[in-house]
């Protein structure tokens, strides 16, 4: 018999994050989060998403065991202001039992009901920044931090259930060799000196910080017509500084300015750190953070987390200022291999940027639909 119970305690919230250190255990591909960042996300007094958002958190049993979990969540911002009826769900993970994905998938019906909800979408998290959907093909290569990992029966238990396709993902890698300079050099300077444009050179953090506030509102602005769309709040920008800033080396962020110092373009690179999170299995201490930092400082590998241009300059060549930064940037770093995050498939716009590349799709993903009758 399967039971589920919702999660309240500090015991339980334990037992939910730490659940997939369960069944991945022997998984060579999957990346294990952070404990205690993940139990701060779901933490109400640290996490300001909860201002305009709501989760409930459940686990599932079985002869009294942990056998799935899920977080039921609503985005208060996108169910009134943008009239979105959407009832989300994420952190989905569970044995290959049907009656268990299925108990789990009950209790979100029932809140998404209650609420008048039309129908309910996932895996997703609260908001764009968030992971985002189950892995379809790709399988057998190791993930990142900013991902979800699941195991293949997961697609088949969400079509059992009535699922349908709602989003597709595409996840893309490519060497570094093949970044070719005289693809956007001489392009970059004659777009730097048509538009009166200036590329910041950052060596500190002290430096990046001015601008993160700019970095958000350009980010809000550049991704608005993207579909499921959510944008930051201010009280949510201070706490993504301080969640994701640290982690990223300055150097690693690219700020293109107009001739009034606005900020018009900019991106973020992170080191990859699946390797450092692999052998730190989720504990920062004793020894993980300097895991982290030897790999902040050392990797080889990149990975493109964001990139937004304000709509008044896309399609006008700016990216090719970027790219040089990055090109003379990763050439005195020794970069081997680029990766990019989860990327809608029907964004065009994106993947003509990278065309030039030659990039590889190494795992796709996506997020299934129901409608709650």
């Amino acid at each position: 018999m399967i039971t589920t119970k919702k999660v309240v305690s500090k015991a339980d919230y334990k037992a939910f994050v730490k659940f997939p250190f369960d069944i991945y255990k022997d998984s060579k591909y999957w990346v294990p989060p952070i404990i205690s960042q993940e139990l701060a996300t779901f933490d109400t007094k640290k996490n300001p998403i909860f201002n305009d958002a709501e989760a409930t958190l459940f686990l599932a049993y079985k002869d009294n065991k942990i056998v799935g979990r899920i977080a039921a969540i609503i985005n208060w911002l996108e169910v009134k202001d943008q009239n979105i009826k959407k009832m989300r769900f994420g952190w989905f993970d569970f044995i290959d039992d049907q009656d268990v994905s299925k108990a789990l998938l009950e209790e979100v019906y029932n809140i998404g009901k209650a609420n008048s909800l039309v129908y309910t979408e996932g895996p997703v998290g609260f908001s764009n920044l968030d992971k985002v959907g189950v892995i379809t093909e790709g399988f057998d290569t190791v993930g990142n931090m900013i991902t979800w990992y699941n195991h293949p029966y997961y697609v088949n238990h969400y079509k059992a259930h009535g699922f349908s396709v709602e989003k597709k993902y595409s996840e893309n890698r490519f060497p570094f060799e093949n970044v070719k300079p005289e693809f956007f050099y001489k392009a970059q300077e004659l777009i730097k000196r048509r538009y009166q444009l200036t590329a910041l050179d950052l060596k500190k953090t002290s430096e990046v910080m001015p601008y993160v506030d700019q970095m958000f509102d350009l980010f809000n602005d550049s991704y608005a017509s993207l579909s499921s769309f959510v944008a930051i709040t201010d009280i949510q920008k201070e706490y993504f500084k301080k969640k994701f800033i640290s982690f990223i080396n300055p150097e690693y962020i690219k700020f293109v300015l107009d001739k009034d110092k606005k900020l018009v373009a900019f991106a973020v690179v992170m080191p990859r750190f699946a390797s450092a999170l692999k052998q730190m299995n989720g504990k920062l201490f004793p020894l993980g953070f300097l895991k982290l930092l030897k790999a902040k400082k050392e990797s080889k590998d990149v990975m493109f987390y964001l990139i937004g241009v304000h709509p008044d300059y896309q399609n006008k060549g700016v990216h090719a200022v970027i790219f040089n930064e990055y090109y003379n940037t990763f050439t005195e770093k020794g970069i081997q291999t680029c990766y990019r995050t989860p990327e809608l498939e029907d964004n065009e716009a994106i993947h003509k940027i990278w065309k030039h590349f030659d990039p590889e799709v190494y795992i796709r993903r996506c997020t299934f639909k129901k409608e709650l009758h």
